[in-house]
């Protein structure tokens, strides 16, 4: 589990991004990405000729904005929506009317509490106690009598510091099984890298595929890997592009990120 996983750019490569890629901030909308971690991205996209997708329960729109100009391929919202490798996005059947009636309710619970952020993504709702740790136990409670009286449709997620209401039956491990029956991700060995319970799920299905799963610090986990921290993915994966560049793996001939 403490090894340091073999690079290959020929992998199919999933990434999350909060506390895999990048580090994790005291709210969401802190997290950013440096030049170099968009360099990053792009070198491992054009070595991995476009099979490179990021796996996050951040919504699109907002991956996007963290490593814009770059819209790379992407899972959003822990599965619930996904755009492929050719720029074509889906979005799983949403309970929006559900999910409004729950968003004015923790909206109005947060605002009550201080140190608790509420974030609406769109299908899914959070309510963030990483100011308040204290809260964690009221949160998920009231997220979990809010997900009861809504019925099936929903269901809770929790995270680091965190308890997301979210449409039932979606989850990252599923994107990642809907990325690996196209091109360029079809056919090669999955790689999937994240930190949280909710990339267990992926874990799950790239151990069952025969891949490699990297479990990003401490924590049981179903990962057969480990890295320490966001920063060690960082120079592990840049050691690894660097290598393939030397040995004359051409970037020339792989492609272009989608840019917006």
């Amino acid at each position: 589990m403490h090894r340091v996983p073999p690079f290959d750019a020929g992998y199919a490569w999933f990434l999350d991004i909060d506390g895999t890629l990048l580090d994790i901030a005291a709210v969401p909308s802190a997290v950013r990405a440096r030049p170099s971690d968009t360099q990053l991205l792009t070198s491992l996209y054009a070595l991995s000729r476009g099979a490179l997708a990021l796996i996050s329960g951040r919504s699109i729109a907002g991956i996007d904005a963290i490593f814009a100009p770059l819209r790379l391929p992407a899972a959003g919202q822990h599965g619930t929506e996904r755009r492929d490798a050719r720029g074509r996005e889906r979005r799983h059947p949403v309970p929006e009317a559900e999910l409004r009636q729950a968003a004015a309710q923790l909206e109005a619970f947060a605002a009550r509490h201080e140190g608790l952020l509420f974030e609406d993504k769109g299908a899914s709702l959070a309510v963030h106690y990483r100011l308040a740790p204290a809260l964690g136990g009221v949160v998920h409670a009231t997220m979990r009598r809010l997900a009861v009286r809504l019925g099936p449709s929903v269901e809770v997620q929790s995270g680091k510091l965190l308890a997301e209401l979210k449409p039932a039956g979606r989850n990252k491990g599923h994107a990642i099984e809907a990325f690996l029956t196209e091109p360029p991700f079809r056919g090669r060995v999955p790689i999937f890298l994240g930190d949280d319970v909710t990339d267990e799920h992926g874990f799950e299905v790239v151990n069952r595929r025969g891949g490699l799963s990297v479990k990003i610090g401490a924590g049981p986990s179903l990962a057969r890997w480990r890295l320490r921290d966001a920063a060690a993915v960082r120079a592990w994966l840049a050691h690894g592009i660097a290598a393939a560049q030397k040995k004359g793996e051409p970037q020339k001939m792989g492609q272009e990120p989608i840019s917006g």
